[in-house]
């Protein structure tokens, strides 16, 4: 596997498909290797949603938060080591603010450790069919070995949707409320696109930009990845463009980002 992700790059790659038909509707080196970033917690929430139909959790379920865990940076949720939160609230942190921390207390619930979490989050890739995938990590932070393709995170965000339709709602989560505090998220595409109601960016030194994006219009729904951009708003004004492309009504789309009401946080720091 070494040899395989020596070759893994922040390579520019995009991939859309219509959700319904499954046809590809565009695709640009769409099986080359690149690193997830913080796409990775895509999968982190997909197992978490599975044990939680399976009955392995509950949404109040209290989750300890290690040593561990408390010391995954720059994002997390910083309630301190030994002390709790819920699935709940691990899981908004996830799709909101991409916490570190949340994902790795899911991950160490359910797997005991990251490792072992990580080669179940692997198994369950290729069981959806992500052959070109492997996860190293619950939260997305910079491992050499953790490696995937656009088309392998168009897969993911379609088996989210398929698979627990309910739970995929969570992604249109602009913000949420931890314990007094108002938090906004990041993912700007939600603030200037009309139709888009999620689901995830990703950022680290060695991906550089990258996205899932789900967005409907006039009954068309369609998923979209844009990865290895050098900036955000690259990023975002790509996927936009992808959008424009295969979504009717392309005249009432974007927003410029000077105008968007989005969040605070930068985009800036790994991994989210």
């Amino acid at each position: 596997m070494l040899g395989a992700s020596s070759l893994a790059q922040a390579g520019q790659a995009s991939f859309v498909m219509d959700v319904q038909s499954g046809q590809v509707l565009e695709a640009s080196n769409q099986d080359e290797l690149n690193y997830p970033a913080s796409l990775t917690k895509m999968m982190t929430l997909y197992l978490a949603f599975q044990a939680l139909h399976e009955g392995h959790l509950t949404w109040d379920q209290k989750l300890t938060m290690s040593e561990n865990a408390e010391s995954k940076e720059p994002f997390k949720l910083a309630v301190g080591a030994g002390r709790k939160v819920t699935l709940r609230e691990a899981v908004e942190a996830i799709v909101v603010l991409s916490a570190n921390d949340a994902a790795v207390a899911i991950a160490e619930q359910l797997g005991g450790s990251e490792e072992v979490f990580a080669k179940a989050m692997t198994d369950k890739a290729h069981q959806l069919g992500m052959k070109d995938t492997v996860f190293k990590n619950p939260s997305g932070l910079p491992d050499p070995e953790q490696v995937t393709t656009a088309r392998d995170m168009a897969t993911l965000g379609v088996s989210l949707m398929r698979d627990y339709p309910e739970e995929f709602k969570l992604f249109s989560m602009r913000g949420f409320q931890f314990r007094g505090m108002k938090l906004r998220g990041h993912n700007n595409l939600m603030y200037r696109y009309d139709g888009v109601d999620g689901i995830k960016t990703g950022y680290t030194d060695a991906s550089g930009y990258n996205v899932v994006t789900s967005a409907l219009k006039d009954g068309r729904r369609v998923v979209g990845v844009v990865m290895g951009e050098k900036t955000a708003s690259i990023r975002d004004d790509k996927m936009a463009a992808l959008l424009d492309s295969y979504l009717a009504s392309p005249s009432a789309t974007t927003a410029t980002a000077a105008s968007q009401p989005g969040a605070t946080m930068t985009d800036t720091q790994p991994t989210k």
